[in-house]
């Protein structure tokens, strides 16, 4: 049985903006499924909110996202959880960093240190908290 894994976001009403923005920032697009959609809720004030969201990026990855259960309780957090992105080629490392920080909190400028040549942080316009990094070359 092979196992991966997958960041999944929640979200209180602004899923589908985000899953429009990670789409974007990687060039690809999002699949999106409403509680209206899918029937998941027949309280109108959940019609567009999202119930499955996700974005593929290139090379397979995905991020998914959804807008929490209604009457289910939301608190973002401040350092619940990363996604967490390694790459290998260091022009979509950097393409994929200058699209999330659109209107980000850097938490720790892309650029060389103690553990890669290549690494950063920052919390997108929604919260989410991205590191990106980049593998040691091996001698």
């Amino acid at each position: 049985m092979t196992f991966t894994t997958t960041p999944h976001l929640n979200f209180d009403g602004r899923a589908q903006e985000a899953l429009a923005f990670y789409a974007a920032a990687f060039g690809t697009e999002a699949s999106v499924a409403t509680y209206g959609q899918t029937g998941a809720s027949e309280d109108p004030a959940w019609a567009d909110r999202v119930v499955f969201g996700q974005v593929e990026l290139p090379g397979g990855a995905r991020v998914m996202a959804f807008d929490v259960w209604p009457g289910q309780p939301y608190d973002q957090g401040q350092n619940a959880s990363y996604v967490y992105l390694i790459a290998t080629d260091e022009a979509e490392l950097r393409a994929a960093w200058d699209g999330l920080a659109v209107g980000a909190e850097v938490r720790q400028p892309l650029g060389p240190s103690a553990w890669s040549p290549l690494a950063g942080q920052l919390r997108d316009q929604f919260g989410a908290v991205w590191a990106f990094d980049m593998p040691q070359q091996q001698p």
